[in-house]
């Protein structure tokens, strides 16, 4: 999708805002989980390759890592007492992330005041990875 939006925004000579959605997983290891996170820790390599290569044609490729946040995909981790007591130990905002609170980042990497911000990976993570 990043190539075809990409040669669409250098034929029309404009440039475009690509955001990729990462993980925290994209910086550590995670428990149980390789194939995820290799795939997100590929997908954080691949931001800032395209942003290597677009950046110069007005092109700015850029991600969002998110922590652990209150979705399907973290149901059977938050219905797991010991589990979730581990994982909201780290979070120093000490609670799980809502959905709505990503798109914060998501219009900071849209908006022109991202137009310097090229191959970044912003974490959204309730301070996860800062301890």
């Amino acid at each position: 999708m990043s190539q075809a939006f990409a040669r669409r925004c250098v034929d029309a000579g404009l440039g475009g805002k690509i955001i990729n959605i990462a993980s925290m997983l994209s910086y550590q290891g995670g428990i149980r989980v390789p194939t995820y996170t290799a795939s997100k820790s590929g997908l954080m390599g691949l931001t800032r390759a395209l942003a290597n290569e677009w950046a110069g044609q007005g092109i700015n490729v850029n991600a969002i890592a998110p922590g652990y946040f209150a979705t399907n995909n973290t149901a059977a981790l938050q219905a797991d007492p010991k589990r979730s007591a581990e994982i909201l130990g780290r979070i120093p905002a000490g609670r799980w992330g809502q959905p709505a609170e990503l798109g914060g980042a998501a219009v900071f990497l849209a908006s022109n005041a991202a137009d310097y911000v090229h191959g970044t990976t912003l974490a959204v993570d309730g301070g996860w990875l800062a301890r």
